[in-house]
C-alpha cells in the first residue's frame, strides 16, 4: 500500500499558466451523480486561459466551474465510484480498464468543511490520469491566483463568452448580472452599455465577433469611470498641456520616483530607463499613433496600473523564495489543532477529508488523538464530547495520499495517544504500511540524536513523515516498582465486574474509553488484573457506539496536549502533557461520575507495546517543560514542549528574551485554550514574535486568526515552511518581542497607504469603507484606527481619496504584515488581503482581494498608493537629506558661512575691545591665573570681611566683562574639547564649575581687591577719629562740642534707621568681656578706663556708629557680591550647555563631512573600474543609500552621548546651584554673630540690652 501512484511533480506552481491542447479540445466523459442516480454523457474542456472548467451535453447545455475554487482532483483508489449498480452500468464505457482508474473526482469549495464532489468517468485509465494531473496544478498555479486586474477581467469576459446561447450571442441580462443586482444599479451598467455602443436591452444580446475583450475593456472603463486614475495622470503630464499624454521621460521619471521600491540593490534591480518606458509604451499604449511617437494616453496608463507589470507584491515572494538549508527550528510551520473536527469542540463533527484539506492548503502539522476503538481498531476522537469517531487506519491513509501534493516539505504528525499496548503497535504498523519510504523512522547520518546537534533542514527531509509521540525509555524495573505502589492506593470496591477481553475491559456497552491516567482516584477502582472501570454504567441504548462522555470537565479534553517525560531522571510519564495540566481541574468541575474504560494489563506489556511506535519517534519528541534554563543546559534540539496559549503567554509576558532564544533551536507548539469551545482562534501573530514554529490553529473556523494564518503561508510557494527572521535565528542575537525602539542591526521601516477608490465591491446598493491593519509586534500592530469613509450606495466605483494611512515607524518589518479589507457598512467583511510588508510594491498599485479561504473574489480590487521607506528619526531629515545630496547641502553651508563672515568679524573687534579693558583692569590686581584657587579664611568663600561702598554702575559695568569672559572661555573649552575627528564622547572636559571656583572669579576677585583697599582707608580713618577724641579730651569745649556731635548724630541716626530689625533690638546679649580697643576697659562704675561717664558715652556712641555703619555696608556689599557671583554662575552653566551642544553640532558636521570625503573617494574609485555610465550612477546611488544609513546611526550615537552628558552636566549644575544658597545664608547669620558681638563688647557694665546703650532722653 505503501506504493499507491503519487504525483511526481509538486502541483503548486509558479510558471506562467499553459494548458494542453488536449484539455483545450476537450474529451468525452461521462457525468454523474450518486444521489440523483443521473449518468450524463458530456464534452469536457478548459478554455484558453485555464480559467474555468466547462462541459456541454447533448442539449448544448453549458455548465462550469471556477478552476480557482478546486481543492483536489483524484483518480483511482481514491475516487470515487457509483455505489448503486445500475449507475455503476452507465458510467462504465470505452475499454476495460478499472472503473476507479477511468474516474477523476474533482473536489471543491470555499473552506475546509463543505467540500462538494463531481465526477467524471473517462473513456481509458490514461485520460482520466492526464485531466486529474493537469487540472489539479491549474488550480494551484499561483500566477494564476495573483494576477493583475486585466487578467481577472479577463475571466470575467470569459465566462460571459462560455456562458452564450445556441446562437452564438451573449444575453444583455447575463452582463447587467454580473454587476449589479438591484434597480439601480442595473441602470448604471445598461448606460454603460450604451456608452459602449453595446445594447443594453432586457432583451438584447451581444454577438461573439463585437463583444472582444477590447470591447468588454471599454465597457469596464465606461463603468467604473476612473477619475481616480485620470487625477494620477494630470499630475505627471500637467493639467495645462493642450494634449494629455506622457512622454517617455516623464514615464521613466514616474517608474523610479514614485513606483520603484528604494529597499531594493539598484544592482540586482536596475532603475528604468527609456527603453524600459518605450516597451511600456508599446504594449498598453492602444493607440499605435502615440505608441509610435514615444506617447501614453491617459487609457495606456490605466492599462499598465491594471497590469501584470503593476503588482502590489513581486511576483519572486510566492516562489520558494526562502532558505530551506536552515534547521527545522528556524521556520514558522503551518500548523492545525484538533485537525479531525470540522466543527464545534464538543459536539461537532470528525472528517477524515478535513486531513486531505489541510495537508493540501500547505499545512504541514497535523494532529491526530488516538483511542481505543472496538474490535482492537484504534479511532481518532475527541475524547469525553460527543463527537463521533472516525477509523485512524483511514485518516493515515488519507495523510498518505494527500501529503505531498501541494508541498513537497516535511509533515509532522502531532500524535495524542491514548490506546492500549496492542492497538499502539497497530497504529505503528499502519505508519510503516501506508507511509512506506515516506516514514522517517530513523534519524539522519547527517543529524544525529546527540546534545548540541541542529535539527535537520526542510531539504533534507523532503517528502518525509515526521510522528511526534512521547518517546519511552528502558528503565522497566523503576517503572514496575512506580506502578506497583500507585495502584492499591486508588483501589475500591467494584459493584460490578465486566469481563476482560485481550487485556482490556469490556463494559457491558461495548465501549472502550480513556485511559485511567486522567481519571480521578475518586472515580476509579482496581481488579486483580489491574483494569479499572467506573462505579457508573451507562444506558443500554449506546450499546452500538463507543462513547466519550462528555461531562466529565469538556473544556479539558478539547485541548491537545502532548506526552511527555522527565529526562532528568531518564523515567517514563504515563500521563499526557494535558492529563497532568488538567487532572486536579477535572476534579473540581465534575458534577457526576463518568464511564471510563480500562488500562492496559501489565507494564511490561505497555513498555514493549510503546517501544513499537516510540521507535518512530525521532526528531519532534515531545517532553514536559521545565524551564528555559534546564533546556539550555541539556542542549536537545530534537526535544520539544507544547503549551496552551494561556501558559505560552504568561512564558512571553514573564520571560520573553528567553523564550525568543528557547525557540532559537528547539520546537514549540502553542494551541487553543480549553475554553475555546467554539473551535475559535487566537491571534498567532503574539506567537510568531516569540519564534513559536508551530502555532496551532482550528482550521474549521476562518476567522481573523486564521485569514491571517492562511495569508502569511500563501508565499514560499505554499510550502508551509516561512523562514524566520535572521535576529530570531542567530544566537549572537537578542530579541525583545516587546522592543519599541529601532533594535540593533535592523533598518526599521515607514508605509504609507493612500486608499484612493475600489471597483466592483459588491453587486449589492450598500454603502463601503475600507480599513488597513497592521500584525507585527506589539509596537507595530495597528488594528481599528485606519478606516476610510463610507461611501454610500455605491458598490462598482467607491471614490475614498481621504489622508493617508501612515505607518511612521515599524520596527521590525520582517515580521510584520498589512492587512485591507473592504466591508459594508453593516460590518460584513467583502473581502480581504494580507500582503507582507518586506514584499509591497510602492507606488499606485491595484489589490485584488480575497474571500476569508483566501480564494480570488472575482473583480473586487482596490486601488492604493503605497509609500515605502526606511525609517528616519524625528529631527535626522534634513541630515538624512544631506547625506543624500552632498553637493547641494555643501552649496548651501558655503553660502551661509559667507553671509557670517561679517558678523563673526564684529565679534573678533568687540572681543578684543573687551581684553584690553580687562588688561588694564588686571594692572590694578595681583598677577593671577584665571582658574587659579584663592584659599578662603575659616572656610568662608567671601574671605575677609569687607566694608565699602559699593556702586550699581560697577554691577553693569561687570554684565559685559562677564559676558566678554563667558565668550573666550566658551571659545577655549571648544578649542580644547575637539582635538580629533574620531569622537568617542562629546564634553568629557566639561566638568561643572565649583562654587570655589567661581568665587575665585577674576571679576569677583578683582571687585574684593577694590573693596580691600577702601576697607583699610576707612579704618584708617575711624582710628585717626578715636585718637583725636582721646586727645582732645582735657579740652573742655572740645569735649562738649564733639558730645554735642556725637550725640545728635547717633540720636538721629538711631530715629530715622533701625539697624537691628526686629526682636535683635532688645535681645538680651550674653556678658564679654571683648571691647573694640583693647586700652579702653570698663571702671567700676561703668565708664571707660581713664574716661568721665559722659567722655565714655560719647565714645561708645562714636564706635556703635562705626560697628553700625560697618555692618549695613557690609550687607549691600555682600549683597553685591552675591549677586555677582551668581551672575557668573549663570553664565558659566549656560554656556557650558552651549558648548555641549556646539559640541554635538560640531561633531555631527565633521561626520558628515567625514562621510562626504569617504563617499567622494570611493565614487572615485568606481569610477575608476565601472566605465559605463548607466553602471556608474547605479553604484554611486548604492553608495549614497549607504552613506545616509552610516551618517543616521552616527547621529543617533552623538545624540545619545549628548543627552547623557547633559543629564549629567545639569546635575552637577544643580548641586553648585545648592551650595551657593547655603553659603549665602551661612554668609548672613555669621555677619549678624559678628556685629551683635561688637555691639556687645562695647556696652558699660550694668546694660545687658542694647537699648540701654541710648541715652536716657532719647530712648524713645
Amino acid at each position: 500500500m505503501a506504493n499507491n501512484k503519487q504525483p511526481v511533480v509538486n502541483a503548486v506552481q509558479t510558471k506562467p499558466v499553459e494548458v494542453s491542447q488536449q484539455l483545450q479540445d476537450g474529451e468525452k466523459f461521462v457525468k454523474w451523480d450518486e444521489d440523483s442516480g443521473v449518468a450524463t454523457p458530456v464534452t469536457l474542456r478548459v478554455d484558453e486561459f485555464g480559467f474555468y472548467l466547462h462541459w456541454i451535453d447533448q442539449n448544448n447545455e453549458v455548465d462550469m466551474i471556477d478552476i480557482a475554487v478546486i481543492r483536489d482532483t483524484r483518480t483511482g483508489k481514491f475516487a470515487k465510484i457509483p455505489k448503486d449498480a445500475k449507475l455503476k452500468s452507465l458510467v462504465s464505457m470505452g475499454v476495460q480498464d478499472c472503473l476507479e482508474d477511468k474516474t477523476v473526482t474533482i473536489c471543491y469549495g470555499s473552506d475546509f468543511v463543505n467540500v462538494n464532489f463531481i465526477n467524471f468517468c473517462a473513456t481509458r485509465a490514461e485520460i482520466a490520469r492526464h485531466w486529474t494531473d493537469q487540472l489539479l496544478q491549474l488550480a494551484y498555479n499561483l500566477t494564476q491566483l495573483n494576477s493583475s486586474t486585466t487578467m481577472f477581467l479577463q475571466k470575467a469576459h470569459t465566462k460571459l463568452v462560455l456562458g452564450a446561447d445556441k446562437n452564438n450571442t451573449i444575453p444583455s441580462k447575463n452582463i447587467i448580472k454580473m454587476f449589479a443586482s438591484n434597480k439601480e444599479d442595473r441602470k448604471r451598467v445598461e448606460k454603460a452599455l450604451e456608452i459602449s455602443s453595446l445594447p443594453s436591452g432586457k432583451n438584447d444580446s451581444v454577438p461573439l465577433q463585437k463583444f472582444k475583450f477590447e470591447d468588454f475593456f471599454n465597457f469596464y472603463k465606461s463603468l467604473t469611470q476612473r477619475s481616480d486614475v485620470e487625477k494620477v495622470f494630470d499630475e505627471i503630464v500637467g493639467s495645462s498641456t493642450k494634449r494629455r499624454s506622457m512622454s517617455v521621460q516623464q514615464l521613466v521619471d514616474f517608474l523610479n520616483q514614485s513606483q520603484r521600491d528604494p529597499r531594493l540593490n539598484e544592482i540586482l534591480y536596475p532603475y528604468a530607463n527609456t527603453e524600459r518606458a518605450k516597451d511600456i509604451i508599446n504594449q498598453y499604449e492602444p493607440n499605435k499613433c502615440n505608441a509610435t511617437k514615444g506617447q501614453l494616453s491617459s487609457d495606456g496608463f490605466l492599462r499598465y496600473l491594471l497590469s501584470e507589470d503593476n503588482p502590489i507584491v513581486a511576483m519572486s515572494k510566492y516562489d520558494l523564495s526562502d532558505d530551506m538549508d536552515q534547521p527545522l527550528a528556524h521556520y514558522f510551520i503551518n500548523s492545525s489543532h484538533n485537525t479531525y473536527l470540522s466543527g464545534h469542540q464538543l459536539t461537532g463533527k470528525s472528517s477524515v477529508e478535513i486531513y486531505r484539506q489541510c495537508l493540501l492548503a500547505g499545512c504541514r502539522c497535523v494532529e491526530l488523538d488516538f483511542w481505543n476503538g472496538k474490535f482492537d481498531e484504534p479511532v481518532i476522537v475527541h475524547g469525553y464530547t460527543f463527537v463521533p469517531e472516525i477509523c485512524a487506519r483511514d485518516v493515515i491513509e488519507a495523510i498518505a495520499e494527500s501529503a505531498f501534493k501541494t508541498s513537497d516539505f516535511p509533515v509532522i504528525l502531532s500524535f495524542e495517544n491514548h490506546c492500549n499496548p496492542r492497538q499502539q503497535a497497530k497504529i505503528a504498523q499502519y505508519c510503516r504500511e501506508f507511509f512506506g519510504d515516506m516514514l522517517l523512522d530513523a534519524p539522519l547520518e547527517s543529524h544525529k540524536l546527540e546534545p548540541g546537534q541542529e535539527l535537520p533542514p526542510p531539504s533534507l527531509l523532503k517528502r518525509k513523515i515526521i510522528i511526534k509521540n512521547k518517546k519511552k525509555h528502558r528503565n522497566h524495573k523503576k517503572e514496575h516498582k512506580k506502578n506497583n505502589q500507585t495502584i492499591p492506593q486508588v483501589t475500591r470496591e467494584v459493584p460490578q465486574q465486566l469481563p476482560v477481553d485481550n487485556g482490556v475491559i469490556i463494559t457491558s456497552e461495548g465501549e472502550n474509553g480513556p485511559p485511567p491516567d486522567i481519571i480521578p482516584q475518586s472515580e476509579v477502582v482496581v481488579d486483580d488484573n489491574t483494569s479499572l472501570i467506573n462505579e457508573q454504567q451507562t444506558d443500554n441504548n449506546n450499546t452500538n457506539d463507543t462513547i466519550h462522555p462528555p461531562n466529565l470537565t469538556l473544556q479539558q479534553r478539547q485541548s491537545s496536549k502532548d506526552s511527555n517525560q522527565d529526562d532528568d531522571e531518564e523515567e517514563d510519564e504515563s500521563s499526557t502533557e494535558e492529563d497532568e495540566s488538567n487532572v486536579e481541574d477535572i476534579k473540581a468541575r465534575m458534577d457526576e461520575k463518568v464511564p471510563t474504560s480500562d488500562k492496559v494489563a501489565s507494564t511490561a506489556k505497555e513498555t514493549e507495546a510503546g517501544a513499537e511506535i516510540s521507535a518512530l519517534v525521532n526528531y519532534v519528541q515531545p517532553v514536559h517543560f521545565n524551564s528555559f534554563e534546564n533546556s539550555e543546559k541539556k542542549n536537545r534540539t530534537y526535544e520539544m514542549s507544547s503549551f496552551d496559549e494561556k501558559q505560552a503567554t504568561t512564558l512571553l509576558k514573564e520571560r520573553p528574551l528567553e523564550f525568543v532564544n528557547y525557540n532559537k533551536h528547539q520546537l514549540s507548539r502553542v494551541y487553543p485554550a480549553g475554553t475555546r469551545f467554539d473551535s475559535s482562534n487566537f491571534m498567532p501573530q503574539v506567537f510568531w514574535n516569540a519564534g513559536c514554529q508551530l502555532v496551532a490553529l482550528n482550521y474549521q473556523t476562518l476567522d481573523l486568526a486564521m485569514q491571517l494564518n492562511i495569508g502569511i503561508f500563501e508565499y514560499n510557494q505554499r510550502s508551509g515552511y516561512i523562514l524566520k527572521p535572521e535576529f530570531m535565528r542567530r544566537k549572537d542575537r537578542r530579541l525583545d518581542p516587546f522592543a519599541e525602539s529601532t533594535v540593533d542591526g535592523i533598518i526599521a521601516g515607514s508605509l504609507r497607504i493612500h486608499v484612493l477608490s475600489a471597483q466592483f465591491l459588491t453587486d449589492k446598493r450598500v454603502g463601503t469603507y475600507v480599513e488597513v491593519e497592521m500584525y507585527g509586534l506589539p509596537a507595530d500592530t495597528v488594528r481599528k484606527k485606519f478606516r476610510t469613509k463610507i461611501v454610500q450606495n455605491n458598490g462598482i466605483n467607491p471614490v475614498y481619496d481621504e489622508e493617508p494611512f501612515v505607518f511612521k515607524k515599524v520596527v521590525l518589518p520582517e515580521l510584520a504584515s498589512l492587512r485591507i479589507t473592504a466591508y459594508e457598512e453593516s460590518g460584513k467583511m467583502i473581502g480581504h488581503r494580507v500582503l507582507p510588508v518586506v514584499g509591497l510594491c510602492p507606488g499606485y498599485r491595484h489589490v485584488t482581494l480575497r474571500n476569508e479561504f483566501g480564494q480570488p473574489r472575482s473583480l473586487a480590487s482596490v486601488f492604493l498608493h503605497v509609500i515605502v521607506k526606511d525609517y528616519v528619526p524625528d529631527g535626522f531629515s534634513d541630515f538624512a537629506e544631506a547625506l543624500a545630496n552632498p553637493i547641494k547641502y555643501q552649496c548651501e553651508q558655503d553660502k551661509r558661512a559667507k553671509q557670517l563672515e561679517a558678523l563673526m568679524d564684529d565679534i573678533d573687534e568687540s572681543n578684543k575691545g573687551d581684553d584690553e579693558d580687562e588688561s588694564v583692569k588686571t594692572k590694578r590686581m595681583q598677577s593671577s591665573n584665571d582658574l587659579s584657587g584663592i584659599s578662603t579664611s575659616s572656610g568662608n568663600l567671601l574671605g575677609r570681611q569687607i566694608v565699602a561702598g559699593v556702586n550699581t554702575s560697577d554691577i553693569t559695568e561687570q554684565d559685559d566683562v562677564i559676558n566678554a569672559q563667558s565668550t573666550n572661555q566658551l571659545d577655549n573649552l571648544l578649542n580644547k574639547t575637539i582635538v580629533s575627528n574620531n569622537v568617542v564622547s562629546i564634553g568629557d572636559d566639561i566638568i561643572a564649575e565649583s562654587l570655589e571656583q567661581l568665587m575665585n572669579n577674576k571679576i569677583i576677585r578683582e571687585k574684593k581687591t577694590e573693596l580691600d583697599k577702601k576697607l583699610e582707608s576707612l579704618k584708617r580713618k575711624h582710628e585717626k577719629e578715636k585718637l583725636r577724641f582721646q586727645n582732645s579730651k582735657t579740652s573742655f569745649d572740645g569735649e562738649k562740642h564733639k558730645s554735642k556731635f556725637y550725640n545728635n548724630k547717633l540720636v538721629k541716626r538711631l530715629s530715622t534707621k533701625n539697624i537691628f530689625s526686629g526682636d535683635s533690638g532688645n535681645m538680651t546679649l550674653p556678658e564679654t568681656s571683648e571691647c573694640p580697643n583693647g586700652d579702653n576697659r570698663e571702671g567700676a562704675d561703668g565708664t571707660i578706663k581713664g574716661l568721665t561717664r559722659s567722655q565714655s558715652e560719647r565714645y561708645l556712641a562714636i564706635c556703635k556708629e562705626q560697628a553700625m555703619q560697618e555692618r549695613e555696608l557690609q550687607e549691600k556689599y555682600n549683597d553685591t557680591v552675591f549677586n555677582l557671583v551668581e551672575k557668573v554662575m549663570k553664565t558659566s552653566q549656560t554656556n557650558q550647555l552651549k558648548t555641549l551642544r556646539v559640541l554635538l553640532e560640531r561633531e555631527t558636521n565633521a561626520a558628515m563631512r567625514r562621510l562626504q570625503t569617504l563617499r567622494h573617494g570611493e565614487v572615485k574609485q568606481l569610477a575608476k573600474v565601472h566605465k559605463d555610465k548607466a553602471e556608474l550612477d547605479r553604484m554611486k546611488r548604492e553608495v549614497a543609500k549607504i552613506t545616509v544609513e552610516k551618517g543616521v546611526n552616527e547621529c543617533t550615537r552623538l545624540t545619545e552621548i549628548y543627552e547623557k552628558k547633559r543629564s549629567e552636566l545639569e546635575i552637577e549644575h544643580e548641586k553648585v546651584r545648592q551650595k551657593f544658597e547655603e553659603e549665602k545664608n551661612k554668609v548672613k547669620l555669621a555677619l549678624k554673630a559678628e556685629y551683635t558681638s561688637r555691639c556687645l563688647s562695647v556696652l558699660p557694665s550694668g546694660k545687658n540690652t542694647i537699648s540701654e546703650l541710648l541715652p536716657e532722653s532719647n530712648a524713645d
